[in-house]
């Protein structure tokens, strides 16, 4: 046999071998898709949500986690100075505590919420977070839980807050700020803004379980996460 005719025999097996991978490679994709992936991405969706708010409704969960920690919004934190100056920081100290500990006793509410998120998840939602890239649990859960958590979160962290005794103040002052633009509507009152926050702190914490469970989907502990999760890699 000619060498040309041995390089074009090679170059066929070659290119016979890449399209049989890749068709393989389709078929179990698409087998996945239709038999295991409702199973598999339940049980990660149902994980990534019960650890983050494990890890954030508890004590401390967000006055000694630096990722999530609540801090004074930044009109506040710049005009400590001279709020300390006029006695005020010990009370800024103390609003930032009764922030967090209102966050933490708000995530809790968000299980039920992101459990019914899952078992309402339909083909569509599916086949978006299969193909949407490293953050398509997490995008799914913020775009179905987003507002009626606001709805749950905003009523106890008021209570929470009112308690302390700061936030008429808070409110005043900022609501006084965002006459003048200085502020954000969000940031206008303080159960707003501890609403909101947590809520950003709940989205980070889901998403960095999905960050683990796609980088070592054999250590997430199950099989239907693992056969999902292993193909995406």
């Amino acid at each position: 046999m000619s060498s040309i005719s041995t390089l074009f025999t090679r170059l066929l097996f070659a290119s016979s071998l890449v399209v049989a991978t890749a068709t393989a490679h389709a078929i179990s994709f698409a087998d996945l898709s239709n038999q295991d992936a409702s199973t598999g991405l339940k049980a990660a969706l149902d994980k990534g949500s019960a650890a983050a708010v494990s890890k954030l409704g508890v004590d401390g969960g967000f006055l000694n986690n630096d990722k999530v920690k609540i801090q004074l919004p930044s009109i506040l934190e710049k005009a400590r100075p001279i709020l300390q100056m006029t006695g005020k920081g010990q009370q800024l100290d103390e609003l930032v505590v009764s922030m967090n500990r209102a966050a933490e006793s708000a995530v809790p509410m968000a299980k039920p919420l992101l459990v019914n998120a899952v078992k309402s998840m339909s083909l569509t939602d599916a086949k978006n977070i299969l193909t949407g890239g490293e953050t398509s649990v997490t995008d799914f859960f913020r775009e179905k839980t987003s507002t009626p958590l606001s709805a749950k979160f905003l009523p106890l962290v008021k209570g929470v807050t009112d308690k302390a005794g700061l936030s008429s103040k808070y409110n005043s002052i900022m609501g006084q700020a965002q006459k003048f633009g200085a502020v954000s509507q969000q940031e206008a009152t303080v159960e707003g803004y501890v609403t909101q926050k947590a809520m950003d702190a709940l989205f980070l914490m889901i998403a960095e379980e999905e960050k683990a469970i796609r980088q070592d989907p054999l250590g997430a502990g199950s099989k239907a996460i693992s056969k999902v999760f292993s193909l995406l890699k």
